[in-house]
């Protein structure tokens, strides 16, 4: 548990990149090793990078420094993958990176997007049921998301014929599992001073479902999932968490 001391922050903000590093590295290595494909490599990147991060947050203080610690994680992590390949142009590297973007620059658009609403969330919501929610939705719902349109396919949505219920469905499950369990998690830590009431529940559940449909609308190209989801969710949470 954090101690309040910035020497406490500084470690845990270490040890959570450390840990995410490990994460990452596997991730790669079961990649380079034909283990898995592209496509899961960078989503299982995205769903790790914010809820590692979040299942550390006890270790940080509460105060502002501690939460701008834990907030710069997910972006570093993001970062150090990504600054390299733009820098030195490998064009291995960077087909790789935007096999779903048009150029770098809707890369680093997403990315930024990703890492901005993070830490937002992290900094002003600080161990709240609606900063779980928001984070879960982003991290495990949109991920999950592509990795189970991929995985069973199946019926193309009627107003979007790149996404599919199953992807619909992966992320709305996704997120309302990984918003219970770190709701209990902060609770059990007593963080959170909110029993698993079913208000609460449904609340989680609206706000998953809600992201989910956010996700899989066809918005403008320049509008990333990574900002319209958070954001959608951020709105809903608001009055119902």
């Amino acid at each position: 548990m954090g101690d309040g001391s910035i020497a406490a922050d500084l470690f845990a903000a270490v040890f959570s990149f450390g840990v995410c590093q490990l994460v990452i590295a596997f991730f790669k290595l079961t990649y380079d090793l034909a283990l898995i494909h592209i496509h899961l490599y960078r989503k299982l990147i995205h769903i790790s990078a914010g809820l590692i991060v979040m299942l550390c947050w006890p270790m940080f203080s509460g105060d502002l420094w501690g939460r701008v610690c834990a907030a710069l994680i997910p972006g570093l992590c993001v970062f150090k993958l990504l600054v390299p390949a733009l820098i030195t142009q490998k064009e291995h590297q960077l087909i790789k990176l935007l096999q779903r973007y048009r150029d770098s620059r809707d890369l680093v658009q997403a990315t930024l997007a990703y890492v901005l609403s993070i830490a937002f969330t992290t900094v002003f919501y600080w161990r709240t049921p609606l900063a779980i929610a928001v984070i879960c939705s982003l991290c495990a719902g949109d991920g999950v998301a592509d990795i189970a349109g991929r995985r069973f396919g199946g019926s193309k949505l009627p107003y979007n014929k790149s996404k599919t219920f199953a992807g619909s469905f992966g992320m709305a499950l996704a997120a309302f599992l990984a918003s219970l369990l770190y709701m209990y998690y902060f609770s059990w830590l007593e963080y959170i001073e909110i029993e698993a009431t079913p208000n609460m529940v449904l609340g989680f559940f609206l706000v998953s479902v809600a992201s989910a449909l956010v996700e899989s609308f066809p918005f403008s190209p320049t509008l990333d999932d990574n900002l319209t989801v958070p954001l959608a969710s951020f709105m809903l949470a608001t009055f119902l968490l």
